[in-house]
């Protein structure tokens, strides 16, 4: 497609099209702003320019394939819409490829897990599992069981529920009080803390002194469940030191909440491992998925429950009143079974544990930078955290508008590569590149963000 066909699209999509998280009105009459993409192939998109660039965020951290197995997907697809297009998970009724799909997803999720609920997406499977915690609690007696625990800084969706565990007021304060009462405690970032806390012991013991203090303030009594990325993605692909989910799960035990891995970012081989949290070692109750489910392929969630918890869920007579019209929808769900198979077949995991090392060596490098603070990540994981021109490491306004918003996003874009710029609370640049990308693929990726970081370290 032409420069000149690629105008009227984009300016069609101003003039119709709502797009997410962004400021619709200042992307120019025209649209000039807009990036339209129309195509994929391997870890690779192009716009309607005819420009090139490396996906180095996977779509929004959901294509682990990349872009070239369209074929055995829409082959997957047809033969599911030829047999069955629709139908409901609903009252008594189930169809054989979500049953399939449950079935496989048992087989590679973390211990004692052994149900999964669908959904369309990551909110809904975070919604879902809130629910179901609170059913849970409600029919062992403990109704009182009404608040959540979550981390600074978190993000875990923006539906009404999920916005109350997810710390940011810019997309929280618009919609007025969160509707789940929740309490927030200290994510797992090290960067400017005491050298003390560069110990794993002293900063594991720290984290989870303060969330069982939480928990005593509050009232045992009262917490339904806390939920907690592996990685937590907002703030910068932040890792947890060792045996922190360990300490997390005594404490669940403990007190008897409900323990949940939102895995919707890190699962199906993000870091090497079909769930985050088995590089972990957690063991939680729940498991929220999305995204690599189904490689980006079609819209799919789910909430991968427990038997401690279903073992109360299917007593004799027990309605769980939730449900989505789509959830497990036959297309989805088909589309997710042909995803985990050639995720298996291909080995793509095999891919990110024998290269990950590679990009770690990468990254790290970037922190000769003066701009970079922190290199924080794990696996096709990572984030550049930048410091700035003012004294305390932070940056003016004109720097912030200069840098983070123009000038490096600007950048990254015309040397070929799509990564995730933030410029709210902590300035960050932020990788997840596709599961199959290969070493020259990786060493581009950093190449691209060494020499932009380095062009804005000179203007700092």
């Amino acid at each position: 497609m032409t420069a000149a066909a690629a105008q009227p699209i984009a300016a069609t999509a101003q003039r119709h099209l709502l797009l997410n998280m962004t400021a619709n009105g200042s992307l120019g009459a025209e649209g000039d702003d807009l990036l339209v993409v129309r195509r994929g192939e391997g870890p690779y998109v192009d716009d309607t320019d005819g420009r090139r660039y490396i996906d180095g965020l996977s779509g929004l951290y959901c294509c682990q394939l990349g872009y070239s197995y369209g074929p055995e997907f829409a082959e997957a697809a047809e033969r599911q819409l030829r047999e069955l297009c629709y139908s409901p998970l609903w009252t008594g009724s189930a169809h054989p490829t979500a049953i399939e799909l449950a079935e496989r997803l048992s087989r590679i999720a973390p211990v004692d897990i052994e149900h999964t609920f669908f959904s369309s997406g990551g909110a809904e499977a975070v919604e879902t599992a809130w629910k179901i915690a609170r059913r849970y609690h409600a029919l062992r007696g403990e109704p009182g069981r009404v608040k959540a625990i979550a981390r600074r800084g978190a993000y875990h969706g923006l539906t009404v529920g999920t916005l109350s565990f997810t710390d940011d007021p810019g997309l929280t304060e618009p919609y007025g009080p969160p509707a789940i009462d929740t309490r927030f405690v200290s994510n797992t970032s090290r960067f400017g803390l005491d050298p003390q806390f560069a110990d794993d012991a002293v900063w594991t013991a720290w984290l989870l002194a303060e969330v069982e203090a939480t928990i005593l303030t509050e009232g045992p009594e009262t917490v339904a469940m806390l939920i907690a990325e592996p990685v937590q993605n907002r703030g910068g692909c932040i890792t947890p030191p060792r045996g922190y989910w360990q300490g997390l799960r005594a404490l669940a035990d403990r007190y008897g909440f409900l323990l949940v891995a939102d895995e919707v970012i890190t699962g199906f081989g993000r870091l090497g491992e079909w769930f985050g949290g088995d590089r972990y070692d957690a063991r939680p109750d729940m498991v929220t998925v999305a995204k690599g489910i189904t490689s980006g392929y079609a819209p799919l969630g789910a909430t991968l429950v427990g038997t401690k918890v279903t073992d109360v869920l299917n007593r004799p007579g027990v309605v769980l009143n939730h449900g989505y019209t789509f959830a497990g929808h036959p297309l989805s769900a088909a589309v997710a079974l042909r995803n985990l198979e050639i995720l298996e077949r291909d080995r793509v995991l095999d891919n990110v544990r024998a290269l990950q090392g590679d990009l770690a060596q990468r990254m790290a490098a970037l922190k000769d930078l003066p701009i970079v603070g922190d290199v924080r990540g794990t696996g096709f994981f990572y984030s550049c955290e930048l410091v700035g021109d003012l004294d305390d490491g932070g940056f003016s306004d004109l720097a912030r508008a200069g840098l983070i918003a123009d000038l490096i996003p600007r950048r990254l874009r015309e040397a070929g590569l799509l990564a995730r710029v933030y410029n709210r609370s902590a300035p960050l640049v932020q990788i997840a590149p596709p599961l199959i990308s290969d070493r020259a693929v990786l060493d581009r990726i950093a190449a691209i963000i060494a020499g932009v970081l380095a062009e804005a370290s000179a203007r700092i």
